[in-house]
Formats: structure tokens, sequence, C-alpha cells
């Protein structure tokens, strides 16, 4: 089997570094580089999202593909460049994995998960301090700038809380959503609408922080909200849309009733 997948990985490298050959391979891919592969690389990883949320298996399995042949495109970009290849990726990961892993590969006894997620943030702590020119990295350090919003505001809270930073229970977050609510009411009857976007700022950064409380991932909360909303909209076109009539014809009684009744007939 290891033979297998090593011929396989192989071959898909291979096709790489055909694709780039400046003798016959492909003119697109030859014209890419780095900057230019990132859109495609992030469209892959929320393609393979959609697939495991859909539980679509055939189709994770062809998305994977695309994903890991990201992976295989920006070794062989650093195979040109002499800066890395392929496997130096892997053995990177591998040594990382192993690293961050004393309670498999190496002697820590652990008593539970708790202590694991611990012992894992302490040895990414002491790596980010090697990093960092006067040893003294902060907790917020390596988290990138270009993660999706909502993503990166529970990347922000979940480094925070491993200082202790963190209400104690959810019951202070539902305080604070509540709180961050009136304030939002307050800025819209002021009027100033850029006190409007801040305190909308500090509602969306607290629902996600509640997110994070209740162990839910906030990027897939709203792409499943998303779906939801879509199947329903989608719906409610197909009661109401017709040749001589669209949705704006409609008053909004007859919306709502639409929508209820979507929203009933996707609930059974």
């Amino acid at each position: 089997m290891a033979n297998d997948e090593n011929q396989a990985i192989n071959k898909l490298i291979d096709v790489m570094a055909k694709l780039r050959d400046p003798n016959g391979g492909c003119p697109w891919d030859l014209k890419q580089n780095f900057s230019t592969i990132v859109p495609y690389t992030l469209e892959e990883a929320y393609e393979v999202a959609h697939a495991i949320e859909q539980q679509d298996w055939p189709e994770v399995k062809n998305e994977l593909g695309d994903l890991l042949f990201q992976v295989v495109f920006y070794a062989q970009l650093g195979k040109e460049q002499q800066l890395f290849d392929f496997e130096e990726i892997a053995d990177a990961v591998s040594e990382k994995l192993i690293r961050r892993h004393p309670h498999v590969f190496g002697e820590l006894t652990v008593a539970g998960e708790a202590e694991i997620k611990q012992n894992w943030e302490n040895i990414k702590a002491k790596e980010r301090a090697a990093k960092s020119e006067s040893g003294k990295a902060s907790a917020l350090d390596d988290v990138p700038v270009a993660l999706p919003a909502l993503s990166r505001a529970a990347k922000l809270q979940k480094r925070a809380a491993h200082q202790g930073f963190d209400w104690p229970d959810v019951s202070g977050v539902i305080d604070k959503l509540a709180e961050e609510q009136n304030e939002l009411t307050e800025a819209l009857s002021s009027g100033d609408m850029e006190h409007v976007a801040e305190e909308l700022g500090d509602l969306m950064f607290t629902a996600v922080n509640l997110a994070r409380h209740l162990k839910k991932d906030p990027e897939q909360l709203l792409r499943l909200a998303n779906d939801k909303f879509e199947r329903r909209f989608r719906s409610v076109e197909g009661q109401l849309v017709n040749e001589s009539m669209s949705l704006s014809d409609y008053s909004l009684d007859e919306l709502e009733k639409a929508w209820q009744s979507a929203k009933t007939e996707q609930s059974t």
C-alpha cells in the first residue's frame, strides 16, 4: 500500500513538472506564480468544506485532490526557485507534528484532552518566542491577517483565552451580546453611521465569541445559514415567480407567508 501511495504522489509531482515545462508545458500553468495561485487555493479549500458539509464523499475525494494539487503546484514553484520542494514540505510538517505530540512520539504523559490542548499551545508559544527577535512573542503572533474575518476573530479569541483572557462560561458571553446589541441600538438612535458600523462590528465579534464557547466554527455556521437561506429563498421563488409576476410584485405579507411555507416544507 505504501508503495502505491508513493507512486501516486510521484505521478502527481511528475504531472505538475510537465505542466510547468517550458518545452511543451501548459501556457496557463507556466505564467502562474505564488501570488496568482492563492485565490484558487482558497476556493479549493472552501469547496472541500462544502463537499464535507453535504456529505458527498465522492466529491470530497475529488475536491481533496484539487486541494492537494495546489500544494504540489506551490512545491513545483518552490523547486524552480530553489526555495523548497515537496519532500521538504512533507518532512517539515512531519517534524512539526512529532514535536507538537510528545505524548504520542515522546515520553510525556497527559491526563486528558484539555491537557493535550494546553501542552499544544505551550509548544506553539515556545515556537513563536523562538521566531521573535526579542524572544518575547505575543500570543497573537502568526494569526494570519488573510484569514476570513470570522475565522480570524475566532482564532484571536482562542489565543487570548489560552492566556486566561476569557469569560469563565457562556453566560458572560450572552450578557456581553445583549450589551453590544443595546450599544448598537443607541448608536442607531444617534444617527452616527461610523459609530453604528463600529458597534455592529463589536456585536459580530461577540457573536463569534459565543460560537467559540459553544465549540462551533463561526465560518461553518454562517456557511450553513447561507445554504439554508438560499434553499428557502429558492422555494419562495418557486411558489411565487411566474411569467407575469416577480417577487417585487408581492406584498410583504404575501412574501412572509411564502417564507413560512418554505420553512415548514424544509423542516419536514
